[in-house]
């Protein structure tokens, strides 16, 4: 990824609040681990940049249809539907279809309907669209880029796909311009384009290798479907580095998504690493899940007091609360090192629930707490 100069400052400054970054900004990217509240944080942020006036449009990439309930939706599709809401902006909604938005891909890029049917109808593409290691990455990334110049929208708020790899999503792209100057490719459409000579020994050896692994008819969808792909390899390396740009463009504003469990928040730490060598600033950090100080003393004092009131009514409450109070500063400790990581973001916390987030009632307990703490 070609990123500008990571000591470089940025030359918007930090955002004081969650509110400022939405005013501020058009794209919003949630990232972090999986299972950390992305998806509901991303609905949030949308919700509430609606309620800002904003036409917002948020890009789920969770198949459960709990947060499409959540939202009054019997479900989430690959185009933007509208959420009805007490809000004077709009909300719109989708969930990413991995095999459609590249069909979509396709359909732009070929020169003719017959060269886009010929690659749609492929077995080889049929079997890789929806399940290429990446491909899930590049297509929320490609739909981030269509939602981008589609004027109906002021606010983009995108839930990344979860992955152990801390910037797939972002790298995505360039894995595809990458592929397409390999030469395997070039070894895979040589003789469906009259090249067969062009090809050595050592690659022709190469192919009837893999006939006999994988069978004969794989290979031949497979070079059939390169065939196919011929000529548009410009238009995808094209569409691939506007991405990227648009991904390290000011008008983008990067937000990690953690929890306060330890190793989460390592994930979470080497993640912002990984962004700043990008060049890519985190604008916020939102943590979920935290548990609440009930009270500023510290755990030795209450352990002690609690000691000192062994088998009474109040010496259970001061153990109760040792406890709280050793769980909130452990988490407090796990987070101090990222939060000094991604300085002088703001730092945003959300404590436990006492339920989970199932209806518009839910999402607005999470607002409160996001943007009027």
């Amino acid at each position: 990824m070609t990123s500008p100069d990571p000591a470089a400052p940025p030359t918007l400054p930090p955002p004081a609040t969650l509110s400022d970054l939405l005013a501020r900004h058009r794209i919003v990217v949630c990232t972090g681990s999986g299972g950390v509240g992305k998806t509901t944080t991303a609905a949030v942020m949308a919700m509430e940049a609606a309620r800002q006036g904003r036409r917002a449009c948020v890009v789920t990439i969770d198949p459960a249809r709990r947060l499409a309930n959540a939202m009054g939706l019997d479900g989430l599709t690959n185009s933007p539907t509208m959420v009805d809401g007490p809000w004077p902006g709009e909300l719109w909604a989708l969930m990413l279809d991995t095999k459609s938005t590249f069909d979509a891909l396709v359909n732009d890029n070929a020169t003719d309907e017959g060269q886009a049917q010929s690659i749609l109808n492929n077995r080889f593409y049929r079997n890789i669209s929806g399940a290429l290691s990446g491909t899930q990455e590049y297509m929320a990334m490609e739909k981030l880029y269509a939602l981008h110049h589609d004027e109906r929208f002021d606010v983009i708020v995108v839930d990344t796909p979860p992955t152990r790899n801390a910037l797939d999503f972002l790298e995505a792209p360039q894995r595809l311009t990458r592929f397409l100057d390999h030469r395997l490719y070039r070894i895979l459409i040589a003789p469906t384009k009259g090249l067969a000579r062009a090809v050595n020994v050592a690659s022709q050896a190469l192919l009837r290798t893999v006939s006999r692994v994988v069978g004969s008819d794989v290979v031949a969808d497979t070079i059939e479907f390169f065939n196919a792909f011929d000529g548009m390899e410009q238009g995808f390396k094209q569409r691939a580095d506007a991405v990227v740009e648009l991904l390290s463009n000011e008008e983008t504003a990067f937000v990690l998504v953690t929890a306060p469990r330890r190793d989460v928040v390592d994930e979470a730490t080497y993640f912002a690493g990984k962004l700043h060598e990008a060049g890519i600033p985190v604008r916020a950090l939102i943590v979920n899940r935290v548990h609440p100080h009930f009270t500023s003393t510290r755990p030795d004092i209450l352990v002690g007091r609690a000691t000192a009131h062994r088998g009474t009514a109040i010496g259970e409450l001061y153990a109760n609360l040792a406890e709280f109070t050793t769980v909130a500063s452990t988490e407090d400790a796990h987070l101090r090192g990222l939060a000094e990581r991604v300085a002088p973001a703001p730092v945003v916390k959300v404590p436990f629930l006492g339920t989970d987030v199932h209806d518009l009632t839910g999402l607005d307990r999470i607002a409160a707490h996001l943007f009027h703490p």
